[in-house]
């Protein structure tokens, strides 16, 4: 995919759009393929992850390839919070292990502005992280896209 190409849906954002785009943002993320997830964002694009501030796509490529590194067996679920015209709030969890084998359930709020080409320019991410068993974990779909009948953040109780 040309990275100057517009990536529908198109701000403004209506219920629909919204939802739309937050799966697809959650699919991608879950492909764990660093090239595939850049081209979402636009080319001058700035993040706020944590304690790191990636711009543009050479630095969120690797950004991502450290991040599935270290995270194993990352299966992530998006929900949408708000929006508005270019902008949308989602709140997320995923799971994941170390290299220690100890679980993990990562929590947090994005807030994501786009330009008028649905490419996106800015991301804020707050993410607290929580030790848990292997038996609280709640995402056992095989790696990849989430199914499209499991359970969402609000139907899991999270």
């Amino acid at each position: 995919m040309n990275p100057s190409q517009p990536r529908p849906p198109l701000p403004p954002f209506n219920h629909e759009s919204a939802v739309q785009k937050v799966r697809m943002a959650e699919d991608g993320w879950n492909s764990r393929d660093p090239e595939r997830v850049a081209l979402a964002y636009s080319e001058d694009s700035r993040w706020r992850n944590r304690n790191e501030f990636p711009q543009g796509h050479e630095q969120i490529r690797a950004f991502l390839a450290g991040k599935w590194q270290r995270e194993q067996q990352y299966r992530l679920i998006k929900e949408l919070w708000a929006f508005t015209d270019n902008r949308i709030a989602v709140r997320f969890a995923y799971e994941w292990h170390d290299a220690d084998g100890q679980w993990w359930r990562s929590y947090g709020n994005e807030n994501w502005e786009f330009d008028e080409q649905g490419l996106m320019r800015e991301r804020h991410a707050s993410i607290n992280d929580l030790a848990i068993s292997p038996e609280q974990r709640l995402f056992h779909w095989p790696q990849g896209r989430r199914p499209d009948k499991h359970p969402g953040l609000s139907d899991l109780g999270l």
